[in-house]
C-alpha cells in the first residue's frame, strides 16, 4: 500500500490551492462587494422603515424597490458567489486533482455579475417580480441560468475526476447544491414569468422557490463546509458518521415541502400548509444528525474559525427548530406576516453567511500562499459580526412578537404599533450598521490578502496556518 507523508500531502493541497486561485479569489471578490453593497442597501431598508421621508423623492430607492435590491444583493451576488466558490474549492480538494475548467469558472463568475447589475438596475427601475427572494427581473433570468450552469462544471469536473471512488458528506452535499439550483430556478422562471400559473398557485410556487432556495441551496453549501472543516481543524473523526447519509436524504426530500407553512391562513387549500407543518417536523430527523456528527463544535471552538463554525452551527440547529414551532397554526397566528418571520429569515441567512466566513478565514490564506494581512481587521470582523448578528434577530424577533401580538387585538391602533416597534427597528438598523463595518473590513482585507507577497518560506506558512486556523 503506498502511503502519503504529511509532507507531501501538503504540497499537494498547495498546488490545488495554486490551479484554483484566480477563478475562486475572483468569486469571493465579487462576493465580497455584493455583501458590502447588500449591507448599505439593508441599513437604508431599516432606516426607511423608521422614518417614511428617507429618499421618498427618490423613486428608485422607495421602500419596495430598496427592499427588493438589498435582498437581491444579498442572496445573488454574496451567497451565491461565495457558495460557489467554496463547493468548488471543497470538491476540488477532495478530488485530489488541480482546477479544471478554471476558464468556465472564470466566464461564467463575471457573466453572473453582469447579469446581476442590470438585475438591480432593472429593480430600481420598477421591473420587478414582487415574489420574495425572487424579484429578479424575468429579462435577466435566463442569463443568470446558463452562468450559474458554466459556474458550476468546474464542480462537477471535480466530482465526476475525483480519484477515489469512495465519497465524503461534504461531495454530497455540494454537488447536490450545485444541481438542484438550476432545477428550482427554471421551474420557477416558467411557471411564475414565462407560462405563469394563474391566481393562488402563484404564491404556492413563490414560497416553494423561496424555501428551497433556504433548504436546498444555502444549508446544503453551509453543511458541505462544516463536514470538511470540522475535522480538517480538529484531526478528528466525526461521531455517529455513518448516520450522515439519512441526514442528507431527509433534508432533500423533506426540506423542498416546507414553503406552505408561509401561507397558514392565506386563500389556499388547508392542506398546502398542513403539509408544510408536518414537512417541517419531520425535517428534524436531519438536524438531530447534524447535531450528532458536528456536536464536537461545541467542545473544540478555541480558534476564531471554529468558533464561527460553531456559532453558524447553533443558528442552523435554532433555526431549524424555531421553524418547526412556529409553523403551528397556534403560533403563526401571532407570527404570520410580522417582523418576526424576518427574525427566521436571518437566523438562516446569518448561520449561512458565519460557516462561509469561518470558511473564508481558512481558505482564503491558502488560495493567496500568504497569511492574512492584518489580524487586527481579522478580529474586528469576528466580534462586529457576532455582535452584530445577535442584536439584529433579536431586536427583529422581538418587534415580530410585539407587532403579531397587537395585529390581533383590534382595540390597537396601527400607530400604536408603530410606536412599540420603533425602538426596537432602530435596534436592528444598529445590528445592521454594525455588521456592515465589520464585512467593509473583512472585503478589505481580503484584497489586502490577494496582493500580498505569497509566503515562500516555512515561517511564512506557519505564520498562515495560525493566522487563518
Amino acid at each position: 500500500m503506498t502511503t502519503v507523508s504529511p509532507t507531501q500531502a501538503s504540497a499537494e493541497a498547495d498546488g490545488i490551492d495554486a490551479s484554483a486561485r484566480c477563478p475562486l479569489g475572483l468569486l469571493l471578490a465579487f462576493g465580497l462587494f455584493w455583501l458590502v453593497a447588500g449591507g448599505i442597501l439593508a441599513v437604508l431598508n431599516l432606516l426607511q422603515l423608521q422614518s417614511p421621508a428617507l429618499l421618498a423623492d427618490c423613486a428608485w430607492f422607495s421602500f419596495g424597490r430598496l427592499q427588493a435590491m438589498q435582498e437581491t444583493a444579498f442572496i445573488y451576488g454574496w451567497a451565491i458567489n461565495a457558495g460557489v466558490a467554496a463547493a468548488t474549492w471543497l470538491l476540488v480538494r477532495l478530488s485530489g486533482e488541480a482546477l479544471r475548467g478554471a476558464n468556465y469558472l472564470v466566464v461564467g463568475t463575471l457573466f453572473w455579475n453582469a447579469a446581476l447589475v442590470l438585475a438591480l438596475v432593472g429593480i430600481a427601475g420598477g421591473y420587478a417580480t414582487s415574489h420574495a427572494f425572487f424579484q429578479l427581473p424575468d429579462f435577466v433570468q435566463p442569463v443568470l441560468l446558463v452562468a450559474y450552469a458554466v459556474m458550476a462544471v468546474p464542480g462537477i469536473l471535480a466530482w465526476t475526476g475525483r480519484r477515489k471512488e469512495h465519497t465524503y458528506a461534504t461531495q454530497w452535499y455540494a454537488v447536490a447544491a450545485l444541481f438542484l439550483l438550476p432545477w428550482f430556478f427554471s421551474v420557477a422562471q416558467v411557471m411564475l414569468n414565462f407560462l405563469p400559473v394563474r391566481g393562488v398557485l402563484q404564491a404556492v410556487v413563490a414560497t416553494w422557490y423561496a424555501q428551497n432556495l433556504f433548504s436546498l441551496w444555502l444549508a446544503p453549501i453551509a453543511l458541505a463546509a462544516l463536514y470538511y472543516l470540522l475535522p480538517k481543524l480538529t484531526g478528528r473523526t466525526l461521531p455517529n458518521y455513518d448516520f450522515a447519509i439519512y441526514g442528507f436524504w431527509s433534508l432533500l426530500a423533506f426540506g423542498t415541502w416546507m414553503g406552505g407553512r408561509q401561507l397558514i391562513g392565506g386563500p389556499v387549500p388547508a392542506w398546502i400548509a398542513t403539509i408544510a407543518i408536518t414537512a417541517a417536523v419531520m425535517v428534524l430527523f436531519h438536524y438531530i444528525i447534524a447535531f450528532l456528527n458536528l456536536r464536537s463544535l461545541f467542545r473544540l471552538a478555541g480558534s476564531s474559525v471554529l468558533f464561527l463554525l460553531m456559532v453558524g452551527l447553533a443558528a442552523y440547529l435554532v433555526g431549524g427548530v424555531v421553524d418547526a414551532v412556529f409553523a403551528t397554526r397556534g403560533l403563526a397566528k401571532v407570527t404570520q406576516f410580522t417582523y418576526f418571520q424576518q427574525a427566521q429569515q436571518q437566523l438562516h441567512l446569518g448561520a449561512f453567511s458565519l460557516v462561509m466566513f469561518g470558511t473564508l478565514y481558512f481558505m482564503a490564506p491558502r488560495l493567496a500562499g500568504a497569511a492574512w494581512p492584518s489580524i487586527t481587521l481579522l478580529r474586528a470582523h469576528f466580534l462586529a459580526v457576532l455582535i452584530g448578528f445577535g442584536l439584529l434577530v433579536a431586536s427583529l424577533a422581538t418587534a415580530g412578537w410585539i407587532q403579531g401580538a397587537a395585529l390581533n387585538d383590534a382595540a390597537v391602533t396601527f400607530a400604536t404599533i408603530g410606536d412599540k416597534t420603533r425602538p426596537w427597528l432602530q435596534l436592528a438598523a444598529v445590528a445592521q450598521g454594525v455588521t456592515l463595518c465589520g464585512n467593509a473590513l473583512l472585503a478589505l482585507n481580503f484584497l489586502r490578502l490577494f496582493f500580498t507577497k505569497p509566503a515562500a518560506d516555512s515561517v511564512g506558512r506557519a505564520v498562515m496556518e495560525a493566522s487563518a486556523s
